[in-house]
């Protein structure tokens, strides 16, 4: 069965592999940072840190990171920053399979419900305008850290400041209704079917 799991130390090995060691989003510009330490503290305060997304056979179809803002330095440096103190900021998302652009749609929902169960005031994210005709691949597989504009439009994100083509856009969440139990998996299997071409007619 299709399902996603929290990103946390203990699934973190069933990401994929770029992910395991990546601390550009936990650092600033010459600083390092020790992951471990910073995955105890974050679970600690905060818990799952974002969500790994798998498929019915238990292969993993992309990741979403996600948290406070504060836990992630580096989005001060960005263009267009820094993001909210009140806002949970999505930092970066992974797919694994082309082939599944669906799996987008049903991490940033995943996304949105986790930050409004927490009670967060809103989803921010960094977005970047696409110039008319940009390929699906170099929209959703190219960068793994900023989000093409007219794809969050379409969730409600508004733009917070902008500099050049890249944004800080932010989905209020005071007005979302909380999400129920198991209202994600049924919301995953909706996006996934809407993404799916329908059966070929079949002869008498």
């Amino acid at each position: 069965m299709t399902r996603i799991a929290g990103l946390t130390g203990a699934t973190l090995p069933t990401a994929p592999a770029v992910c395991h060691e990546c601390i550009w989003w936990q650092s600033r510009t010459g600083r390092r940072v020790d992951k471990r330490k910073w995955i105890q503290e974050t679970e600690e305060e905060w818990g799952a840190w974002g969500t790994v997304y798998y498929d019915d056979d238990g292969r993993v179809l992309g990741s979403m990171q996600y948290g406070p803002a504060g836990l992630f330095p580096r989005a001060a440096e960005l263009p267009a920053g820094p993001p909210s103190d009140d806002a949970v900021l999505v930092t970066c998302a992974y797919l694994t399979d082309p082939t599944k652009p669906w799996v987008m749609q049903s991490l940033f929902l995943t996304a949105i419900g986790e930050a409004r169960d927490r009670g967060a005031r809103a989803l921010e994210a960094f977005a970047y305008r696409y110039p008319d005709g940009a390929p699906v691949f170099d929209r959703f597989h190219v960068h793994k850290t900023i989000f093409p504009r007219d794809f969050l439009s379409d969730f409600g994100f508004q733009t917070m400041r902008m500099h050049g083509r890249v944004e800080l856009v932010r989905l209020e969440l005071g007005g979302l209704v909380p999400v129920a139990e198991g209202t994600r998996e049924k919301v995953l299997r909706v996006v996934r079917e809407a993404f799916v071409p329908a059966p070929a007619p079949q002869r008498p």
